[in-house]
């Protein structure tokens, strides 16, 4: 079931010796008998699903997580799962709702692109998520919609709008995106990505009407355009769409469920429908989370990384038609790893697998040998975490990346290596834990994929520069309220809100801390808003700690006298913040962009990968 990384990685080259997709038997056997036997032990859940008339399975924030987590520390055994394994999954449920003469949905809230090397490793002149995508294009997916690291890059949205929504026929949902093209007039010509908005009858006959709909984004390429959410729902296009009462809406998008605007576009609808039932899947905070925003709705949003799927098991709503009653909605997140998915199908290792599901587990493993994933760095001995562990300490990644990494690999080939300096930058460019193990390409790309480079500004006294960074944290100038801009730009690179994860890590309950029985496993404990709050995990774990971190950190200072020259070196989206707070700091010298050079040849995607190879091996 589960691959230690060097083996799987491994067998992906033998993988793409092989003529095509294919495997020969030996190796397919090696293969099966490898992955369907874990290493580890793995808690199913403590109870069957419960189906409603309308069912759905809800991804979200998959980043190119398609090969499943495959590392052995806690708790990465339990998202083991490949997408392979998540196509048979989805094909067996298909079968149980036909069973039972139910609908069952599938749904995907966005975020394709950006988070490991299946989507971010491409060669040179490739597009990101080109290739990846197209194992997405293979499973049944009733509706998807655009999430924000589909627009960073033109040629990324581009790919979106000619190759991939075509696949989803109508059904990949852009209702406040567009994008700008050429028309068959040679004009420029601004249109959606994908559909406004879907109407559709589900095999039982349920009529549905879907939109999909992103946050307030602003960061988005050039030649791309996001509507607010507050002037999308005043569009003569979304009166007439909601205008007729389908059975049921199911609104999709790229936006968290709480402290968001999902209520804006819920209002709107409910303005025209005040008893339509509405489901709602939402994304983007990387969370496990639920809202309920009457008692005729019910918002689900199933975390990230291919860690959970979310499922929403519907209601009684062919009796809801008749009455006026609240809606008993429930809802699961499903740990994701071949041992829930054969619990929640009654199936065997030997009855699991489907041929689709196989195929696509073969050609992800082709495509991560021919991106060369499996390029190894050196060996680390420990885990590093990013809230695992506090900061600063041993086990803390940041204190590793800051203190040792990037001081060591900006440094190479770098005529200002000798001067000394102060490296400041935000805590959030690091998105994944460094584990214990091989460190290869692949697990480069998953903690920091941007490829930003470092730049300073020279001979700033230390007195001064060593100011820079306690200003940055201090709360007047890091506070983030969700629902603001800033909070979902590219420079937090859309970790989940700290306060958030605190709070949720906090909360009493079943599973929480507190639990110490030995049958119990480290991994999510959710504490969300929907009612029956203590059994939303399918699989019962302990809570994995968290500790706060600052919004940004820093090297070392150097041990000089306040007067003596540094250099501070920073990321470069950080520069404009940088100049403001060192002019805040002294009237001396007014510093502009005009002060701020290229550091080194080195981009932050690179540090990791340059340490590694130094000091583990």
């Amino acid at each position: 079931m589960i691959l230690a990384t060097a083996t799987l990685l491994g067998l992906s080259l033998r993988v793409a010796a092989c003529a095509g997709d294919h495997l020969h038997t030996h190796q397919a056997r090696e293969y099966l008998e490898r992955r369907e036997y874990p290493q580890v032990p793995l808690t199913p859940p403590y109870r069957p699903l419960v189906w409603g008339d309308l069912n759905v399975i809800h991804t979200t924030d998959t980043h190119g997580w398609l090969l499943g987590h495959q590392k052995l520390s806690w708790a990465e055994p339990y998202y083991s799962g490949d997408l392979g394994d998540f196509s048979s999954f989805v094909t067996h449920m298909k079968q149980i709702a036909i069973d039972k003469d139910v609908d069952l949905l599938l749904i995907d809230s966005g975020d394709l692109h950006d988070g490991t090397g299946l989507s971010d490793g491409y060669p040179p002149g490739g597009v990101d998520a080109y290739e990846s995508n197209k194992f997405l294009e293979r499973l049944p997916y009733d509706l998807m919609t655009i999430g924000n690291h589909e627009l960073y890059v033109y040629a990324d949205t581009y790919d979106m709008y000619t190759n991939f929504a075509p696949h989803l026929a109508g059904r990949y949902l852009t209702s406040n995106v567009n994008i700008t093209v050429f028309n068959s007039a040679g004009e420029p010509e601004s249109v959606p990505v994908g559909s406004r908005y879907a109407k559709f009858t589900t095999r039982k006959g349920r009529r549905i009407t879907s939109l999909g709909v992103i946050f307030n984004f602003t960061q988005n390429d050039v030649n791309t355009t996001v509507q607010t959410v507050e002037n999308m729902v005043k569009e003569q296009w979304f009166i007439e769409a909601i205008a007729e009462e389908p059975d049921v809406f199911v609104l999709i998008g790229h936006m968290p469920v709480s402290n968001d605007s999902w209520p804006t576009v819920f209002n709107a609808v409910r303005a025209v429908h005040p008893l339509t039932p509405i489901l709602i899947f939402g994304g983007h905070t990387h969370i496990r989370d639920c809202q309920q925003y009457d008692g005729r709705s019910m918002a689900l949003e199933s975390g990230r990384y291919m860690e959970t799927i979310g499922i929403k098991l519907g209601a009684d709503l062919n009796a809801a038609k008749d009455n006026h009653d609240d809606i008993t909605f429930t809802r699961r997140y499903l740990d994701q790893n071949r041992v829930t998915y054969q619990y929640h199908t009654q199936t065997s290792n030997q009855t699991f697998d489907t041929g689709d599901g196989r195929s696509i587990t073969y050609g992800l493993e082709a495509l991560a040998a021919r991106f060369n994933l499996s390029y190894l760095y050196g060996t680390a001995h420990q885990d590093y975490t990013l809230n695992q562990n506090p900061y600063p300490s041993n086990g803390s990644l940041l204190s590793l990346f800051i203190e040792d990494a990037a001081p060591y690999a900006l440094a190479i080939n770098n005529t200002r290596g000798s001067n000394p300096n102060i490296i400041i930058i935000n805590s959030s460019a690091l998105r994944f834990d460094l584990f214990n193990g091989t460190f290869t390409r692949n697990d480069q790309f998953a903690i920091m994929q941007y490829k930003d480079t470092f730049l300073y500004i020279a001979n700033v006294p230390s007195g001064i520069a060593n100011q820079v960074l306690s200003a940055m944290n201090k709360p007047t100038a890091t506070k983030r309220k969700r629902d603001e801009t800033e909070i979902l730009s590219r420079e937090i690179n859309d970790t989940p809100d700290s306060a958030l994860l605190e709070e949720m890590n906090d909360r009493p309950g079943v599973g929480g801390q507190e639990a110490a029985s030995s049958n119990w496993t480290f991994g999510y404990v959710t504490k969300d808003s929907c009612p029956d709050t203590d059994h939303a995990d399918d699989t019962l774990h302990t809570a994995l700690p968290h500790y706060k971190v600052p919004h940004y950190i820093s090297s070392i200072p150097p041990n000089v006298a306040t007067d003596i020259p540094i250099d501070v070196v920073f990321l470069d989206h950080l520069g404009k913040k940088i100049i403001g707070i060192l002019n805040s700091l002294q009237k001396d010298k007014n510093y502009t962009m005009h002060d701020v050079s290229l550091y080194s040849p080195t981009l932050s995607s690179d540090v990791l990968g340059l340490y590694a190879q130094a000091m583990w091996n």
